[in-house]
């Protein structure tokens, strides 16, 4: 985590919302933060935001392209931002389509401008680099007001999903009662307990520990989204407002099979670099040692390809999505059917 300093309580962000994040009714505008670059000395970077209000009730924080390429979140966002209105909720969402901007215009994982993992930069700084006052921001300002909160993900240019929404395990077990509830009802076709490789920093962790319910997913990837993953990222988003009770109707519902990142078994990195040869799908179910993805040699015929092997038994649920990978890349994930 990138510790702020002990005063930065104290320090004021620079970002400032064009529109008013209280107003009734519905209004786009702009989280604007100063930027001074070569090409606009007084320039900004103007994040999108909608803010759709009605009555007392609780708030919701939905947010997409917390990394740059992945679109489902985007795509369902700003069908959202669009489409729902005042009159059809009680209470507040606040929709953040493009949560990362400069990621997003760039269509990168990390910002262009300081070359950060928004996702590993919370709680941020207010006089940091722009990633690291974007992090404050949200974890000062706006954070504090939600009741939901909604991150969609999916695997962006790297990596590819089973598409599942999921939540952590807390210490809290009423917190982690309402995030579980939560995550069914956005109803995924997975349903996923999840571990993190590397959690340090992460806007989960910021948002969880200041006790708020929390859903998050991964919906695909390849650094492009799907007619199957946007319609599951647009029923997700109205299914938590209903289940929040900002919206009224019926929960849309769908079968969903719930999984288990129980360990670090369920994760195998590459040991060279090479080409990548997946040996199953994801969805099928794999057993402890079996044979699911080999990595040739770049450079030469006739060597045998290093071959790599199930760690536990389970369902294959993520994979690489390009076809080369170096040393250290996550070639699979097997998660345990719960």
């Amino acid at each position: 985590m990138i510790a702020p300093d002990t005063d930065t309580a104290l320090k004021p962000n620079p970002i400032r919302a064009t529109i008013s994040l209280n107003a009734e009714g519905k209004h786009h505008g702009f989280l604007s933060l100063p930027h001074s670059r070569d090409d606009s000395a007084w320039g900004a970077v103007m994040i999108p935001i909608t803010v759709i209000k009605n009555g007392e009730g609780p708030t919701a924080l939905f947010t997409g392209a917390n990394h740059g390429d992945e679109y489902e979140g985007p795509v369902a966002l700003q069908d959202l931002a669009l489409t729902l209105e005042p009159s059809e909720i009680s209470g507040r969402v606040i929709i953040v389509p493009a949560f990362n901007y400069p990621a997003f215009r760039a269509g990168t994982r990390t910002s262009p401008i300081d070359k950060i993992n928004l996702n590993r930069a919370f709680p941020g700084r207010p006089d940091g680099t722009v990633t690291l006052k974007i992090a404050d921001y949200f974890t000062r300002t706006l954070v504090p007001q939600a009741n939901l909160v909604l991150d969609i993900h999916s695997g962006g240019k790297t990596l590819d999903f089973l598409p599942f929404a999921a939540v952590h395990v807390l210490e809290n077990p009423t917190q982690q009662a309402a995030c579980l509830a939560a995550m069914e009802a956005f109803n995924a076709p997975y349903s996923m307990m999840m571990r993190e490789l590397d959690s340090a920093g992460m806007y989960d962790d910021t948002v969880e520990a200041l006790g708020k319910v929390f859903v998050t997913t991964e919906l695909g990837g390849g650094g492009t989204a799907t007619a199957r993953t946007i319609t599951i990222a647009k029923r997700g988003a109205r299914n938590l407002l209903i289940h929040a009770g900002i919206l009224s109707g019926t929960l849309e519902r769908e079968a969903s099979q719930m999984l288990d990142m129980p360990d670090d078994a369920c994760f195998i990195q590459s040991e060279g670099d090479g080409l990548f040869e997946p040996l199953v799908d994801l969805g099928t179910a794999v057993r402890a040692g079996e044979e699911i993805a080999r990595v040739w040699s770049l450079d030469r015929t006739g060597l045998p390809p290093r071959v790599y092997r199930a760690r536990r038994d389970g369902l294959f649920a993520a994979r690489h999505f390009p076809g080369l990978v170096q040393t250290g890349d996550c070639l699979a994930v097997v998660a345990e059917v719960a």
